[in-house]
């Protein structure tokens, strides 16, 4: 397995992990669970590790796709510079998460509001990582930019299956 290949299958842990995370930890709160609670504290460290990889393996996928006819460098730059973002971000979730963790494990009276801001570094990691994604997505998939794949115009593709 190469860095493209790599990259391609880690990307979507940040992007998972991170809105799975924020419905287990908003479900944790709701039932009081804290059990529930750790759990999702977990699975975001274990996005953040995710969007460190994702992002270590980004420049081989660049140098894989950079020569390919129809790629422009300005849609790997912007996927690129919107990912430094997004690791930040997950950067911040992993470590608010590892101390919500200990806050909770502890049984601190500031267990509650660390798990909110969890929570709320939860939801701007994910859109953070989700743009970063469909910004990578742009790279290959070329219907994300308004170009038809070979056959037709991307608007116009499904519509004669309604003329039957």
């Amino acid at each position: 397995m190469d860095q493209t290949h790599l990259h391609l299958v880690i990307t979507h842990l940040p992007i998972f992990g991170s809105i799975i995370g924020a419905c287990i930890l908003g479900f944790g709160l709701w039932t009081k669970s804290t059990q529930t609670q750790m759990a999702a504290y977990l699975l975001f460290v274990g996005s953040a590790m995710g969007a460190g990889l994702a992002y270590y393996t980004g420049e081989g996928a660049e140098e894989a796709v950079e020569n390919i006819q129809g790629i422009t460098e300005s849609i790997i730059k912007e996927h690129e510079e919107f990912a430094l973002y997004a690791l930040i971000s997950l950067i911040v979730l992993g470590v608010v998460s590892l101390l919500t963790l200990m806050i909770t494990y502890k049984n601190s009276s500031l267990a509650k509001t660390a798990a909110y801001t969890t929570l709320l570094v939860s939801l701007v990691s994910f859109a953070l990582v989700a743009q970063t994604g469909y910004l990578g997505g742009k790279i290959r998939h070329t219907e994300l930019n308004g170009i038809a794949p070979a056959g037709g115009n991307v608007q116009e593709q499904g519509a004669d299956e309604d003329d039957d």
